[in-house]
């Protein structure tokens, strides 16, 4: 089942970003997802799902903006190859069972 979201926008809008209307909607798409992956508010899988890109892409758009594909920082990679975690290992796994 699919949902239509609309918006209104002013046509200087377009202008502004000089993006035609649909280019515009589907900027706005990607910008959301991407933000909402960063965020950690979804997934890797869903974020490439709501931004309408394949995960391939997804992950290649995360690159173009500059936002990190992993969300695991490298002082909590670190705590746990060396067995420092008091989570035991389950962060790094929780963190990458999220990226489906």
């Amino acid at each position: 089942m699919t949902l239509t979201i609309r918006f209104d926008f002013d046509r200087s809008a377009f202008g502004a970003l000089r993006l035609a209307p649909d280019e515009f909607a589907r900027e706005m798409r990607i910008a959301a997802a991407v933000q909402w992956y960063a965020q950690e508010i979804v997934s890797q899988g869903k974020a490439a799902e709501l931004a309408g890109l394949s995960r391939t892409e997804f992950l290649e758009e995360l690159h173009r903006r500059r936002v990190p594909a992993c969300q695991v920082t490298p002082a909590e990679l670190i705590d746990e190859i060396h067995g420092d975690s008091a989570l035991g290992g389950q962060h790094v796994a929780s963190s990458l069972a999220r990226q489906d």
